[in-house]
């Protein structure tokens, strides 16, 4: 069975859907990730302080 060229088939609500993460969740999430990035002594926090840096620019101001 190839899945790649079956359709997508189901229902679906049509009410509102909650974001994968709220603002306040995304904003304790950076939090986390600087926090990561300053603890990595090895060298690898860096993607983690990158990751912070563009999450943090996604996020509409307070």
């Amino acid at each position: 069975m190839d899945h790649d060229t079956e359709p997508v088939t189901g229902t679906y609500s049509d009410g509102p859907r909650l974001a994968l993460l709220t603002a306040a969740e995304a904003r304790e999430t950076i939090a986390y990730l600087q926090l990561l990035e300053q603890l990595a002594l090895d060298g690898r926090g860096r993607a983690a302080g990158q990751l912070a840096a563009d999450l943090a620019r996604r996020l509409p101001t307070p």
